[in-house]
């Protein structure tokens, strides 16, 4: 398994790497789709017995549609890769060749894909008919660790498409219901805040309450996350005990492993997305990167509508002092500078920056989010 990671994270890095330079389809499968089936999936794109690229996929009155990859297994079409550029977002409904195809092939399993987000389907709901939600998702620039066993029995090493399936739905719902929990925490929704206001709130839900409610419940909802994670810090440094003798200074991997929970821990407990609160410290390059975002919009929004909202880890732009409307966050640790953009979907693209004038090459895009936002 160790190997298997070193791999998925060797193409994580190209991933972040070059996200913002993937611009075109083709560009996306040389610097990621490729390195993904060769390395992760350990297939020999270069063997045609093994991978096809530009599979033709003849259906009926539909001649010379084409998959991007098919990876065969003994003589038959085993795995359906479509791809999309960096950053597009991914669709069955952008995706029909491979829904078609996916009908009438051997293949249990389908892949859409734009280098960084894989999403893997397979037939749970009707049998040779593509289920509409993917049964795992892959972010190469967040991976989710609970997902990697299923992704390596998919490896050619390991290949074994029984286990993959019987565990295929529970994953699927699994991995959905975590994206909606984490959604929700991170921006409840009207429906979640009532949800939970109705069981401590005894007035009326107005408009107005429901406002007030919103940022109680995210506030609620980071605390909980905030206190779940300490538990299991200190939990990890209880059972640290025996070498919490180590002094300061130590180099030891015991000492090693101490002084990491502790920063750990210590990060946990600042993280809060409320400026002012204590361990959040608005940097003058956060106020910099700030007004130059404000200017970027001069035109499209009047100024007062975009704030800054600082946390312990990074810093947000947002909309109407909604973080439902994120704009831009900034991540500026001191030795790096990274940004984060979003789309009409809320899809991130993280950038490295080298300094704060960069951040108008990004100007359309970041026009663009706020444009959804108001239309």
């Amino acid at each position: 398994m160790a190997a298997f990671e070193e791999k998925l994270a060797d193409v994580a890095r190209r991933a972040q790497e070059y996200c913002s330079s993937l611009v075109t389809e083709e560009a996306t499968k040389t610097a990621l789709v490729m390195p993904f089936i060769s390395q992760v999936l350990g297939y020999d794109v270069f063997n045609p017995s093994e991978v096809v690229p530009e599979f033709v996929a003849d259906l009926g009155l539909k001649k010379g549609e084409k998959i991007d990859y098919a990876i065969m297994r003994d003589g038959r079409v085993n795995i359906l890769i479509e791809a999309k550029k960096m950053g597009e977002e991914l669709s069955l409904a952008h995706a029909s060749q491979l829904v078609r195809y996916f009908h009438t092939s051997d293949a249990r399993i389908g892949v859409l894909t734009n280098g960084r987000v894989w999403n893997f389907y397979t037939d749970l709901d009707k049998p040779n008919i593509l289920d509409e939600r993917p049964f795992l998702v892959l972010d190469l620039l967040d991976i989710d660790p609970v997902t990697l066993p299923n992704l390596q029995q998919l490896a050619k090493e390991s290949f074994d498409l029984d286990s993959v399936i019987a565990a295929a739905e529970e994953l699927k719902y699994v991995s959905a219901l975590k994206r909606e929990i984490a959604e929700e925490f991170a921006t409840p929704s009207e429906e979640f805040v009532r949800l939970f206001a109705k069981r401590v709130y005894g007035g009326y839900m107005n408009a107005r309450a429901v406002d007030t409610f919103r940022d109680l419940t995210e506030k609620a909802a980071r605390q909980y996350v905030n206190d779940r994670v300490n538990s299991r810090l200190k939990t990890a440094l209880a059972d640290q005990g025996p070498m919490i003798g180590a002094s300061i200074g130590d180099s030891s991997p015991q000492a090693d492993r101490i002084d990491a929970v502790a920063d750990a821990a210590v990060s946990v407990e600042i993280v809060d997305e409320d400026r002012g609160r204590a361990g959040v410290v608005t940097t003058d390059e956060e106020n910099e990167a700030y007004l130059i975002i404000k200017a970027i919009l001069a035109g499209t929004v009047p100024m007062s509508r975009v704030f800054i909202r600082d946390a312990a880890s990074y810093c947000s732009v947002i909309l109407d002092d909604n973080n439902r409307r994120p704009i831009v966050r900034l991540y500026f640790d001191g030795r790096t500078k990274r940004i984060v953009l979003f789309d009409a979907a809320k899809t991130q693209t993280r950038i490295e920056i080298e300094s704060l004038e960069d951040i108008y090459a990004q100007a359309e895009a970041i026009r663009a989010v706020v444009q959804h936002y108001v239309h």
